[in-house]
Formats: structure tokens, C-alpha cells, sequence
């Protein structure tokens, strides 16, 4: 079992300045060790998107943080 160990700020919700990007990340991480174990291809690809996802967004200035964690439909499609 995995569970992000971060608060959930109330005063800070729905002002839309959260920054989600550590948790998606953290979870491509968890989706990572669990290929690692189990080879379901799945879970890697998975990680691979969300991890793309999230750093491309952000780098190139073509999102906000919280934008990166609503992804939109094209951009989940498998390779």
C-alpha cells in the first residue's frame, strides 16, 4: 500500500495554486517499482506518460501545475 504523506491544505482549496505535480510523479514512481516486480508492461507505460506528462508540461511552459493533472484524452494514448 502506498499513500501520499502530505496534508491536504484547506486554505488553499479550490484557489487553484495547488501543485499536484509531486504526487503524480510519486505515483509514476510507485507504478515504476510495481513493474519492476510483477513486468505487467502496463504499469510502465503508465509511468512513462504521466512522467513525460508532467515534466514536459511544466518545462516547456505549456501548463500550470494544476492543469498537468487533468489530462486530456490525446495525450493518454498509448505509442
Amino acid at each position: 500500500m502506498a499513500q501520499a504523506v502530505h496534508g491536504t491544505a484547506p486554505d488553499i482549496a479550490g484557489k487553484g495554486i495547488a501543485n499536484p505535480s509531486g504526487l503524480i510523479l510519486s505515483t509514476a514512481l510507485l507504478l515504476n517499482w510495481f513493474y519492476q516486480r510483477t513486468r505487467m508492461e502496463a504499469c510502465r507505460e503508465t509511468a512513462r506518460l504521466l512522467d513525460l506528462g508532467v515534466r514536459n508540461a511544466i518545462a516547456s511552459g505549456a501548463a500550470t501545475p494544476i492543469s498537468v493533472a487533468m489530462p486530456r484524452p490525446r495525450d493518454l494514448r498509448p505509442r
